[in-house]
């Protein structure tokens, strides 16, 4: 039996409030407030959780203000071979009757072996439906967005924790005045120093890899060349480097951005949906459809190739970075409405 049906790990008082670090399958769990960021991280631990016990788990996703009646009992009733099942739930917020009738009846009588993840973010729609949740005991991940600067540094440091690195009080105040304002952005951030530094990363790095505030640079170069504006793209690319701006989180912008437009592009499905299948937030779905709009598979993939080809040049393996830089962003300019 998984988790999720009768783990002691998973029993909870009513109203019991779990960070998202911390969160385990559980029969119901509640996820609520309106950082998209976390919401997306509490699942993706759940469904990690599941996986590493239930590799085959079944995963099924519903929007409850599109929903249908009967579709929560059908997703949760028991497969041909027995299979775990994890269920998620988007759009309570704004749930339709026929939803708020079917979750209020399965409350009473879940289903073993069967996860299902609730997501509420903000508003009085449902409260009845939320508070019998919380009074039946099953946990709850509230995921406010973190507006205080200290909040922030807090997360940083918690991100380094996690992978057993350190950075001193300095470097992490740096980075969230650097790329503080999205969670999503300073997360990336983050991953970033971890994947291309070694040991306790302080003021000194962060400041190599992103100062002159990469959110008002790179990804303002990024944003012109992918939409094909080339003059744009290397005149703020030239500022940037004027102003002290290291190419290495430039190319890193970059890379981002293409990434992320070839992970939804020709994916179907609404932007609630896509971010859940792809660990994004709605909005940044919707931001890599219109930079993807004008853009080939071809065209695509050559902006990856000489993006990848770039990060190796200004790391380390061309006399001149800049022009690798450069010629990366002039031709993935170049490159949207083409044909090869």
């Amino acid at each position: 039996m998984t988790p999720a049906a009768g783990s002691t790990r998973a029993t909870r008082t009513a109203g019991n409030v779990v960070s998202w670090r911390a969160i385990e399958p559980a029969p119901v769990v509640l996820i609520t407030g309106g950082e998209e960021f976390l919401a997306i991280r509490a699942m993706e631990r759940i469904r990690h959780q599941l996986r590493q016990t239930e590799p085959d788990v079944e995963r099924t996703s519903l929007d409850a203000s599109e929903y249908a009646a009967g579709q929560l009992e059908l997703a949760a009733s028991p497969s041909l071979f027995g299979e775990a099942k994890l269920i998620e739930v988007s759009g309570l917020s704004s749930m339709n009757e026929d939803f708020l009738t079917d979750a209020t009846t399965y409350l009473s009588s879940t289903v073993p072996d069967v996860t299902v993840v609730l997501h509420h973010d903000g508003g009085a729609r449902g409260k009845k439906l939320l508070d019998a949740i919380k009074a039946g005991g099953a946990p709850v991940v509230e995921c406010q967005p973190l507006k205080k600067d200290a909040e922030k540094v807090e997360f940083v440091n918690r991100e380094f924790r996690d992978a057993r690195r350190s950075i001193e009080p300095g470097g992490a105040q740096a980075l969230v005045a650097a790329v503080g304002s999205s969670l999503s952005e300073l997360a990336a951030a983050c991953s970033q120093l971890l994947s291309d530094t070694e040991g306790t990363v302080g003021p000194d790095v962060v400041e190599r890899y992103y100062g002159g505030r990469v959110e008002a640079t790179a990804f303002k170069v990024a944003d012109a060349a992918l939409a094909g504006r080339g003059s744009l793209a290397l005149s703020t690319l030239r500022h940037a480097l004027a102003t002290g701006v290291d190419p290495v989180p430039l190319v890193a912008a970059l890379a981002m951005k293409l990434r992320t437009v070839a992970k939804v592009a020709g994916a179907r499905g609404s932007s609630a949906q896509l971010a859940r299948e792809f660990g994004m937030a709605p909005w940044q779905v919707d931001n890599a459809k219109r930079d993807g709009s004008g853009w080939t598979p071809e065209a695509l993939t050559r902006a990856v190739r000489v993006t990848a080809d770039a990060d190796v040049q200004v790391k380390g393996a061309a006399r001149d970075p800049v022009y690798a830089l450069e010629r990366a962003v002039t031709i993935i300019a170049t490159s949207v409405n083409r044909r090869p």
